[in-house]
């Protein structure tokens, strides 16, 4: 068994049931400053997309921020946003050309932690340049972070969901965000000792960190992800569990109504069903496929 699955297997159970919990973008406002302020001008910085930069930042908000990919791991939302500049004729007219990321794409498909720390690791045992320069990257990322980010409060009503949750369900922070940022900021702001375990990107992908961590352990009718992204959801039915949506540009009304209506189902078991359907498809309404500028 290897490290990251062992420490998750690690979870205590407690309570009867469980409640996974995204950070960035669901239980914290981080989201846009952390994408356009962090990761999007070290997109166009190294990867030398100043001519193309306004199509650059449009293309990388509509991957990682408006979309159905909302939430996608850094590394294959970095790959995406490349992809679909190539489709962009604004962009190819002024000279651009899709970064020859080979190696990057055989290591996204193979590797099943996508963290800076596994990609370092990789570039050390084969100094691959694409993966220099995209490690190079990534932490240019986690620099700007560190600095750029802090006094960001989580969202209204995301305290009072956690104390409810108190006593009555095991928390488990679920985030695809590295575990050293997800720690400094529930800790800043006072919410860590709410959760029993922060997972991080290093710990695996949100699939594993239920599967691992819950899964076989909680009945799935008392296994509930809040996410803010279609990843999340679809990490949740990977293991079972049901899905709360915190709805992008209504995150506050959604911890209300998690707060107000969405735990009592969830405990009396009348969650699943109509109910956690109309959530859903209320959610997949906000996050279009299609571009704007296909639109």
């Amino acid at each position: 068994m290897t490290d990251h699955i062992a420490h998750l297997k690690s979870f205590a159970k407690n309570q009867n049931f469980y409640v996974g919990i995204d950070s960035d973008g669901c239980a914290f406002d981080t989201m846009e400053i952390k994408h356009k302020e962090c990761f999007i001008p070290n997109i166009i910085n190294i990867w030398d997309l100043q001519p193309v930069s306004k199509f650059a930042r449009e293309t990388a908000e509509f991957v990682n921020l408006y979309s159905r990919w909302r939430g996608v791991n850094r590394f294959p939302g970095l790959v995406m946003v490349f992809d679909l500049l190539a489709k962009r004729s604004e962009a190819l007219e002024r000279g651009y050309q899709c970064p020859r990321v080979d190696s990057l794409r055989e290591w996204i498909t193979a590797e099943t932690r996508l963290s800076s720390s596994s990609l370092e690791r990789k570039v050390e045992s084969t100094g691959d340049p694409v993966l220099t320069k995209a490690l190079q990257w990534s932490d240019a990322v986690n620099e700007s972070v560190e600095k750029i980010v802090r006094n960001v409060p989580p969202f209204p009503h995301v305290r009072e969901v956690l104390e409810n949750l108190q006593q009555r369900a095991d928390v488990m922070v679920v985030s695809a965000t590295p575990t050293e940022a997800l720690t400094r900021e529930w800790n800043e702001h006072g919410i860590a000792p709410y959760a029993q375990m922060i997972c991080g990107q290093e710990l695996g992908s949100k699939k594993e960190h239920i599967h691992h961590g819950a899964g076989g352990r909680y009945e799935p009718e008392k296994m509930l992800m809040v996410g803010d992204a279609p990843g999340d959801m679809k990490a949740a039915k990977a293991n079972d569990a049901l899905f709360f949506p915190v709805n992008p540009g209504d995150e506050a009304d959604s911890w209300r109504r998690l707060l107000e209506e969405g735990l009592e189902r969830f405990f009396a078991g009348t969650y699943a069903g109509d109910y956690e359907k109309k959530l859903i498809d209320d959610f997949l309404a906000h996050l279009p496929e299609t571009p704007p500028w296909k639109r």
